[in-house]
């Protein structure tokens, strides 16, 4: 069995919802998960303490505007337990973290100059359609995968969108 763990932050509204979802996907493809929180600086460090203590396969850290604005703490604190981690940004990755999958910010920035012409051409925002982001970005750092021991399979790395060397 692996075992994965995620770091969610209790303080987002969406935490509760975020770790029902994570729970069911283990079970669903029989991996253990713990969930660990952090909603203040203390309770970062401690997350990673435990999660070293626990020898994960993989940590996941959740998105969040709080985990973001401490991007280089939380890959530091990942590097130095030795514990692979897949953030949802490139921003961690470019830091040294292991890798990263989420939505595109090249797409998201395009998407609000979009809105914000449309704007100034008149139209209403409260009539504007709400969208998504439709582009994700799977980003890989090899150095930091060789500093780990791992071996990423050329199939992974021929998905990813970008690799960092």
């Amino acid at each position: 069995m692996i075992i994965r763990t995620d770091v969610l932050n209790p303080a987002r509204p969406v935490c509760d919802a975020q770790s029902k979802a994570f729970q069911e996907t283990a079970r669903a493809v029989t991996v253990e998960i713990h969930i660990l929180p952090a909603g203040s600086e203390p309770e970062i460090g401690s997350a990673f303490t435990i999660a070293a203590q626990r020898r994960p396969g993989a940590l996941i850290v959740a998105p969040d505007a709080f985990f973001d604005s401490r991007h280089e703490e939380l890959v530091t604190l990942a590097k130095s337990h030795a514990i692979p981690t897949i953030y949802h940004n490139r921003e961690f990755v470019a830091a040294g973290g292991l890798m990263s999958y989420g939505t595109s910010s090249a797409d998201e920035y395009r998407q609000t100059g979009v809105y914000a012409g449309r704007i100034l051409k008149g139209e209403k925002p409260a009539d504007l359609p709400v969208t998504q982001s439709t582009r994700f970005d799977f980003v890989i750092n090899l150095k930091t995968a060789r500093a780990l021991g791992l071996d990423v399979p050329p199939t992974l790395l021929a998905r990813a969108d970008e690799v960092i060397e």
